[in-house]
């Protein structure tokens, strides 16, 4: 008759209607134990709250590729673009309300949609923001430009030229990353001579002036792919790059790797097994993410299935199946947010478990970002519909 405490405290660890806390202390001890295994076993995640809507509008002022950034006061910086105006807001924690979202300022013809539009980092107390847009638009000119706040976004300081020939930037693409130490990189699609090139450009004074432009990489056969983004992360002392090329009639990702105040780029490698045949531009560039132990993360999509890779040439692993795949990580593992199609469903999913969780039924673009000490909870944003209107909107991910 020993047994039969035991016994009934079994049978009541398995009755889901008995509450929590009138359970014995074992039992609840055991439950929480179980809840932790299933969260580091498959990477379980949900989405804290309801998605906050940032900004709404009608077709003609539709907002557009929102992209934000932490700072390391732990402070999330949103920029978003309407027609040619980039407009900010601010939240001074990840759940916190944002305020109402101001113009910052406005880029003549401005590159935006399909990943084209304003990127944001944070220099110590500076927002420095970029764009691209020119004075005919539509491919026709345009110069990478960045702005800069010290003031939480009340002011603006600029336009300054990133890229030091004229309208070498009009393809529209570009990616922007910061340091720890407050080094800004910038690197885009660049067309100062025949065929799209990868081009970079630094700056060490918080986006107030930029180094002379220096040449990530040329393709032997003359061009990367022409429209597909490109990304880059900076690890500790380390600057890398990850871009579609074309060669072959292949339309395959690569990742090229600096140290960071060399800007000597290595060889770049392909990533994945197999080669995507393709006579056109897929119009997505993928992500990359640099882990707190150095691991280099990359996102990508090869037909409908997407696919990473974790550390410098590593087998490929196929995590989901479809579209503009966006990656952050923080010292609890790497995260994949992506949709389902064009526009679609927004999946979220922890590397590399194997569950999938649906956070919105219509998204479009979606990106996200990790505090930068890689401590605290991941937040999203992307394009959606809602009542009718165009909108932005953002949600904090809980890792459980």
């Amino acid at each position: 008759m020993q047994d039969e405490p035991c016994l009934k405290e079994k049978e009541e660890s398995y009755d889901m209607k008995t509450p929590f806390l009138s359970k014995s202390p074992k039992t609840r001890i055991l439950i929480v134990l179980c809840l932790y295994l299933l969260t580091v076993v498959y990477g379980m995640s949900l989405v804290a709250g309801e998605p906050m809507v940032i900004a709404t509008g009608d077709i003609d002022a539709a907002p557009k590729q929102p992209q934000m950034a932490i700072a390391q006061n732990g402070s999330l910086h949103m920029v978003f673009g309407i027609g040619d105006q980039v407009h900010y807001c601010l939240a001074n924690r990840p759940g916190e309300p944002f305020s109402k979202p101001t113009l910052a300022f406005q880029v003549p013809n401005m590159s935006l949609g399909m990943r084209r539009g304003p990127r944001i980092v944070t220099s110590g107390k500076t927002i420095v923001v970029t764009a691209i847009g020119g004075v005919r638009g539509k491919g026709q000119d345009g110069d990478l430009v960045a702005w800069r706040s010290m003031d939480e976004g009340i002011t603006w300081r600029g336009p300054v030229r990133v890229n030091d020939i004229a309208d070498a930037a009009r393809e529209g693409l570009h990616g922007m990353a910061a340091s720890n130490d407050g080094k800004i990189t910038s690197v885009w699609l660049d067309l100062r001579t025949k065929g799209t090139k990868l081009y970079l450009s630094q700056s060490i004074d918080a986006g107030e002036s930029w180094t002379k432009n220096e040449l990530v990489y040329d393709s032997p056969e003359g061009f990367i792919c022409q429209c597909c983004h490109p990304s880059i992360a900076i690890g500790t002392n380390k600057v890398h790059v990850l871009f579609r090329n074309a060669l072959a009639g292949n339309r395959d990702m690569y990742l090229t790797t600096a140290t960071q105040g060399t800007n000597r780029f290595g060889s770049a490698l392909k990533l994945g097994l197999e080669s995507w045949k393709l006579n056109a531009c897929p119009m997505d560039g993928g992500m990359l993410s640099v882990e707190p132990d150095g691991t280099i993360v990359t996102v990508w999509r090869r037909g409908d299935k997407l696919f990473t890779v974790q550390g410098d040439g590593s087998p490929e692993t196929e995590f989901g199946t479809g579209e503009q795949p966006w990656v952050a990580s923080t010292s609890k593992g790497s995260y994949a947010i992506w949709t389902s199609r064009r526009e679609g469903e927004l999946l979220l999913k922890r590397l590399p478990a194997r569950e999938t969780k649906t956070i919105a039924s219509i998204a479009r673009d979606p990106m996200m970002v990790a505090p930068p000490n890689g401590k605290g909870p991941l937040v999203a944003c992307w394009e959606t519909r809602k009542d009718g209107k165009f909108a932005i909107v953002a949600a904090v991910i809980d890792s459980l």
